[in-house]
């Protein structure tokens, strides 16, 4: 079925295109094991900023307000009150069989009123025009597509979705390139893509350098996916020790060569992010937010009581 083309200026204002979505999201967002407000009500939604990335398909901010704290934390805490998500929504009159399991619903009122909402990040049609974007950097909106153009990023890599991760989506493209897709939006750089471009700036191999990525500029400036190399045979560390052992075979080159590659990158991180000597004002704020942490767990877990003392 043909995907919808939102070319009228009035389709991608906001306030319309909320009377469109806000019932759809406040339904669908909490059932997302990404979603970070578990346990809260949605008390409102506000659409941040909207683009449209291709014809059917809309990359959306958007602020979720909640109330309450969050399930199993204490009256003590100091949940944000709010957080900021990344959609990419898509738009069609009807959905092929393959997308049923990506139906977000149908929209009943506004400029998308009749036509059915899917999670677009789950089309792989939508995913390969995503990489496409990042292959040719540009903008689009407020948003902005950048990439390292010393790697090459061939076209028409075949996406699949991992379904491994919680709180961010990711892209296997050609079991070449992995694509993390940033749900919760925090304002600034993300460390996923600040530090292993710094490391590979300082010659740091051990981790793969970003090949492309992208960010927005409105309603504040933040990171929202990074493209890096997949490394399609990793294992993890701990999970290869605990393998070997179990099996009774020797542990001692394996070992030596993680320590190698972690003293290798704590070194290179020691280089890319230099700190300076803490100041005994600062010490006092580090011990004082520790401090208030250890006794927000302690009410949150009262078996931890006897250890506070201790502890602090």
């Amino acid at each position: 079925m043909p995907k919808i083309a939102l070319q009228r200026p009035s389709s991608l204002d906001r306030a319309p295109l909320l009377s469109s979505l806000a019932e759809l999201l406040h339904a669908w967002l909490p059932r997302q094991r990404w979603f970070a407000g578990k346990g809260r009500t949605i008390t409102d939604l506000t659409l941040l900023s909207v683009t449209e990335l291709h014809p059917g398909c809309l990359h959306l901010l958007v602020r979720a307000e909640h109330e309450g704290p969050p399930a199993g934390r204490g009256p003590g805490t100091s949940p944000p009150p709010d957080d900021c998500y990344q959609l990419l929504l898509g738009v069609r009159e009807f959905l092929p069989p393959k997308l049923a399991h990506a139906v977000i619903g149908r929209a009943d009122e506004g400029p998308l009123a009749g036509l059915m909402v899917y999670d677009a990040l789950q089309d792989s049609e939508a995913a390969g025009l995503l990489l496409e974007r990042l292959r040719h950097p540009g903008t689009a909106g407020p948003l902005r597509f950048e990439r390292d153009t010393r790697v090459p990023l061939p076209h028409g890599l075949a996406p699949r979705l991992l379904d491994a991760e919680q709180s961010n989506t990711s892209l296997v493209y050609g079991d070449s390139f992995i694509l993390k897709v940033f749900r919760r939006i925090q304002p600034g750089v993300n460390p996923d893509l600040e530090v292993p471009a710094s490391l590979a700036r300082q010659g740091c191999t051990r981790v793969p350098a970003p090949a492309a990525w992208f960010q927005t500029s409105h309603p504040e400036q933040a990171t929202l996916g990074v493209l890096q190399p997949y490394l399609r045979d990793a294992t993890d560390g701990w999970a290869l020790a605990l393998e070997t052992l179990s099996s009774e075979r020797d542990f001692t080159q394996e070992a030596y060569a993680l320590g190698r590659a972690t003293a290798e990158v704590h070194l290179a991180l020691a280089k890319a992010f230099p700190l300076d000597t803490p100041t005994r004002r600062h010490n006092r704020r580090l011990a004082e937010a520790m401090t208030e942490r250890l006794h927000a767990t302690a009410r949150s877990v009262p078996a931890l009581l006897p250890y506070v003392p201790g502890l602090q």
